[in-house]
């Protein structure tokens, strides 16, 4: 086929779900403006960063297309007069970071292609839709039957992924939604198994699937014909939005929030419910649920995009789970993305924030229940309940599902091994990432402990602390210092003095004052020449001889000596 041949793009190695993080680190004045330099951030690792300069002028332009969002943006108002004063530049500056951080910590608007242009021009200058109808144009050459309506513009929210309205030449009436995408990081088939899987999805038939009418993949991307529904996806039902409205203007600011009734709720839940167990047995990979994800036919709810994991695309809610370390397998994200679906039907909204803490009233207490075991601190530390548990909760028990039609899904041996694999594949790469932004949460949370006003006040007393201790311990060395050097050599005759006379003092060499102790008794010296006159003794006092002495004293045993008879003459005698 020609849609196998050319363009080659290749897989496509950057995932689109890791979110930016923008900081204005300066700013300098040219001429008549001022540009602002910015340090984008891809993900936890500052390796992975790069510098943007940009005008107050591109701000300005990225807010005006944003406005399709219907979001009001904090974007700091225009001045014409003053706008280059230094304090004038300095607050806008505060404004500008404001604005970058909205839009950044916004799901939707952060994983949208015109911010992801304005904060990494380099990576996303290619126009996807040019090489999208390239690859359409080129599909049909090979098959005349289809024909193209019209473009379906930014019904999605994936970059790489565009959206056609078709026909069949013999049936103009009847409407389909061609898809064509990329290929993504997680692509772990081998292009045969691929090939060999997409064809597998037309042949797939059940209650709760939506039917594929077409599906090939080439080397690079891949191409999925489905009927189109007017009625759209459950997303559109919950927004009360049009399906072939942009997803900015559909989901990011509805005008009136309400979610669904409480039958409505766990009939479609429990529908889903079925469909995730079933594709969980047949050991077929899918990770990518949600309500832009449910196609509506009538009550019955019937899941989208099941080529989104043989592709290797990353999943809408992966910047939540990869949070969680607890969340470590397709089968527990697929759980963990219900909850996020469960929680948008029940109040009409997607969660602030995940863990939730606590949830808003709901229709029925039973949905609570479910949610906690989904979305709560507690779950997120334990792990996700399977299918299977969430099927036998009060909410979801009770239903009863009348559709009888057949399921049909058979996927040969050979397949199946190459499917485990690549679910395999998918998993090590999410625990590898998860365990990086583990890491990296704890490294930040140790300097922010560290660098708080109450830890600089611990420390400051636990130095002042060692401080003291420090003083005190070299006084008391000193003061051992001193001891040492009145019981050792030339302070040797301090242990003659009794315990009550007082220290004298030492020179500053250490050389005690006291003189040495007399020598033994000699012979007597001759007399004196009176003629001369007497000199000093000018030879040095001998320490060795006084540090003899002094050992021979100390080490005076009383015991040691030997018993004598004294023979005393001294009485007198009686004759």
């Amino acid at each position: 086929m020609a849609f196998m041949e050319k363009p080659p793009a290749g897989k496509v190695l950057l995932d689109d779900t890791v979110p930016l993080t923008a900081v204005i680190e300066a700013s300098q004045s040219l001429h008549s403006h001022t540009e602002y330099i910015i340090r984008v951030q891809r993900g936890i690792s500052m390796e992975n960063s790069w510098q943007i300069v940009r005008r107050y002028s591109d701000f300005d332009l990225l807010n005006n297309s944003l406005q399709i969002s219907a979001l009001s943006l904090p974007l700091p108002p225009k001045k014409l007069i003053g706008n280059m004063d230094r304090e004038f530049i300095a607050e806008r500056q505060k404004g500008l970071q404001n604005y970058l951080n909205v839009i950044t910590s916004n799901h939707i608007l952060s994983t949208c292609e015109l911010v992801k242009k304005f904060l990494d021009p380099n990576s996303y200058s290619v126009n996807y839709t040019e090489i999208a109808l390239q690859h359409v144009s080129m599909f049909f050459r090979s098959e005349p039957k289809w024909e193209v309506v019209e473009p379906l513009k930014d019904i999605g929210w994936r970059i790489r992924k565009k959206y056609f309205l078709m026909k069949i030449k013999n049936q103009p009436k009847e409407r389909l939604a061609l898809s064509w995408a990329d290929l993504g990081p997680d692509k772990y088939l081998s292009d045969k198994d691929l090939q060999c899987a997409m064809k597998l999805l037309s042949s797939c038939s059940h209650p709760y699937i939506y039917k594929v009418t077409f599906a090939t993949a080439s080397e690079s991307s891949a191409l999925v014909i489905r009927p189109f529904s007017e009625k759209g996806t459950l997303k559109d039902l919950i927004y009360k939005a049009k399906p072939k409205d942009p997803f900015l203007k559909k989901y990011c600011n509805p005008k009136k929030i309400q979610g669904l009734e409480l039958q409505q709720i766990k009939t479609f839940g429990r529908q889903i419910l079925e469909v995730l167990k079933f594709l969980h047995e047949k050991g077929f990979p899918y990770g990518h649920l949600h309500a832009s994800n449910v196609m509506l036919d009538g009550d019955t709810c019937r899941l989208l995009d099941l080529e989104n994991a043989l592709l290797g695309l990353p999943s809408f809610y992966r910047p939540y789970f990869t949070q969680f370390r607890k969340i470590n397998t397709l089968e527990g994200v697929d759980v963990h993305c219900f909850g996020h679906l469960l929680y948008e039907m029940a109040y009409g909204r997607p969660p602030d924030s995940v863990p939730v803490d606590t949830f808003p009233p709901a229709p029925s207490m039973s949905i609570v229940t479910v949610l906690e075991s989904v979305l709560s601190p507690e779950a997120m530390k334990n792990g996700m309940p399977t299918v299977s548990r969430l099927l036998q909760m009060p909410l979801f028990s009770d239903v009863f599902l009348t559709n009888s039609e057949k399921t049909q899904f058979k996927i040969p041996t050979k397949l199946k091994e190459a499917l485990k694999t690549a679910k395999e594949c998918i998993e090590k790469r999410l625990l590898e990432e998860q365990k990086q932004i583990h890491q990296h949460r704890r490294l930040t949370r140790a300097q922010s402990h560290h660098g708080s006003e109450e830890e600089k006040k611990k420390r400051k007393i636990l130095a002042r602390k060692k401080s003291k201790r420090s003083a005190f311990e070299s006084g008391e060395e000193q003061t051992m210092k001193y001891s040492n050097s009145n019981n050792s050599g030339s302070g040797a005759s301090s242990p003659l003095t009794s315990p009550s006379s007082p220290v004298p003092p030492s020179t500053a060499a250490g050389a005690s004052t006291i003189p040495s102790p007399p020598p033994p008794p000699a012979a007597p010296p001759p007399p004196p020449n009176l003629d001369v006159p007497m000199q000093p003794d000018p030879r040095p006092v001998n320490s060795t001889s006084r540090g003899a002495l002094l050992s021979s004293i100390q080490n005076f045993r009383k015991g040691a000596l030997k018993k004598t008879e004294t023979c005393d003459y001294s009485a007198p005698r009686v004759s």
